[in-house]
């Protein structure tokens, strides 16, 4: 499985839609992703939420809306409780979406939250079985063939420990790194099962900053700023952890595109490293996929559905066939995984490039793999100041290539791309084909008005133009296009 978290797509219900909903569930599906949690914290989605689910192929993960606290477990609430139970699993049962109920989110971690559950947790334990075993329950009798998760996380059925650490049964949420200032190197510490929440925050793009700040607030301690960051200590986590990976920013707006690349890199640690493990670990859920309101936050999909980098390096490392860089004691290993039900005969060639972009051939390995399953290709070793870059194809037919950097971005002197592009009309849009004179990092391009491009955040080697497609959401003026890279917003313009 691979996807995301789902929250209310609005603050305000009433602004909820079904062509907004159905967008936001396409980029999804556009990401490579096949599954989405819709989280206990917020509410049970309209019908034609689950109708676009049935009809886009993704699948379900279904919290009942019990979250993050302690309930009453009293005859009378828990009537009730079955009462909505029943409620909503007659309702969506229909559903060919629905793959699993879970019954809830984080009610195990909360018996450890609040000072009267530490003081008596036997207590609040008792009740929270009763809840839980009430939503059961009601559940199995509205749906006797439901397939039952009691919450999340949750090492299993009447195992209450701890899920946000234990890493060998049932789901985990793993929040070390965000929570706890961990290096993005901590996700390849663990091993889970099924990741069913993990996540890293960035600032909103530009163009939905602009709706909320003026100029004269584009500064990341401004009060407007910090008033759209509702986890205590984000904006300064954000930034200190940047501080860890790369040189600082030379302005606001290149702060903002870095905390995108910075964000992308984390969730694409973990993803890489976890999918390289099947069929130890065979799911991975982002949290999250959409926001309720434009705010800096863990979404990868801006509030009205805009591509943040993530989301763009989500369809690039979600991919049906794609290979891992995983670094070991040997060197940086090399893991092709195939989610297909078809074996696939990879071609792998891994290089090493030096900041000017100069390619040094490493090796090349030819390899089968099996459907449904992952294998460690080959291993390889950089010199001091080089990069791995490699790709894989299916005989003629490229499927993708990556760069991996051993060290932190900040300690590689890179050299001006000097980024050249041109812009030509298609019949849907444009296309901005875009050129290197040196090693170019998470090169990306906004456009000034709201659309869809069709990749962000990759690599350009000199040599080797990239091209990136742009489908504007109404047709109309030409788009101004402007170009970021991790050289320039580092070190300044060209």
């Amino acid at each position: 499985c691979k996807g995301a978290n789902w929250i209310p797509q609005d603050a305000l219900a009433g602004r909820i839609n079904e062509a907004d909903t159905r967008g936001l569930l396409q980029s999804a599906v556009d990401a490579n992703m096949n599954m989405l949690r819709v989280w206990g914290g917020g509410r049970y989605e309209a019908g034609w939420f689950y109708d676009l689910c049935d009809e886009l192929g993704l699948m379900v993960w279904q919290d009942f809306m019990f979250s993050c606290h302690i309930y009453p477990a009293d005859e009378a609430f828990l009537g009730d409780v079955a009462i909505e139970v029943r409620e909503q699993a007659l309702r969506l049962n229909q559903h060919a979406s629905i793959a699993l109920w879970c019954g809830d989110n984080e009610l195990i971690g909360a018996l450890t939250w609040f000072p009267e559950t530490r003081a008596n947790r036997d207590l609040y334990l008792v009740g929270y079985d009763r809840l839980n075993r009430t939503i059961e329950q009601a559940l199995k009798a509205a749906v006797p063939g439901a397939v039952w998760w009691p919450s999340s996380p949750s090492p299993g059925p009447m195992d209450f420990g701890d899920a946000w650490h234990q890493d060998n049964k049932g789901d985990m949420h793993f929040w070390s790194v965000w929570h706890e200032g961990r290096d993005f190197d901590h996700y390849r510490d663990v091993s889970p099962r099924f990741c069913s929440e993990f996540g890293f925050q960035s600032y909103p793009s530009m163009d939905v900053i602009r709706k909320f700040a003026d100029p004269k607030d584009f500064n990341i301690a401004a009060p407007v700023m910090e008033s759209h960051q509702k986890n205590a200590g984000g904006n300064a986590r954000i930034a200190e952890t940047m501080f860890r990976y790369f040189r600082f920013p030379v302005d606001f707006e290149n702060f903002v595109y870095l905390s995108q690349v910075q964000q992308g890199l984390a969730i694409k640690t973990a993803v890489t490293h976890w999918r390289s493990l099947k069929p130890y670990c065979m799911g991975t859920l982002i949290w999250q996929l959409n926001d309720t309101w434009p705010v800096c936050s863990w979404a990868s999909l801006d509030h009205g559905g805009g591509w943040k980098l993530l989301h763009h390096m989500s369809k690039a490392f979600y991919a049906p066939v794609f290979v891992s860089a995983v670094p070991t004691k040997a060197g940086i290993e090399l893991r092709a995984v195939n989610d297909t039900a078809a074996s696939v005969s990879l071609t792998v060639d891994a290089m090493a490039v030096a900041m000017d972009g100069t390619v040094r051939v490493l090796n090349r390995q030819v390899v089968d793999v099996a459907p449904d399953a992952a294998v460690v290709v080959l291993t390889a070793q950089v010199r001091d100041g080089e990069m791995l870059a490699y790709t894989w194809a299916d005989g003629d037919r490229r499927l993708g290539g990556d760069v991996f950097a051993p060290k932190a971005y900040k300690t590689y002197d890179l050299l001006p791309p000097k980024l050249m592009h041109k812009v030509e009309a298609t019949a849907t849009g444009y296309d901005i084909t875009v050129t290197a004179q040196a090693l170019a990092l998470f090169v990306a391009v906004e456009a000034d008005q709201p659309g869809r491009f069709s990749v962000n955040a990759v690599t350009v080697f000199p040599g080797h133009p990239a091209t990136f497609s742009f489908t504007p959401q109404t047709p109309g003026a030409v788009p101004v296009f402007t170009l970021r890279d991790l050289h320039s917003a580092t070190y300044g313009p060209h």
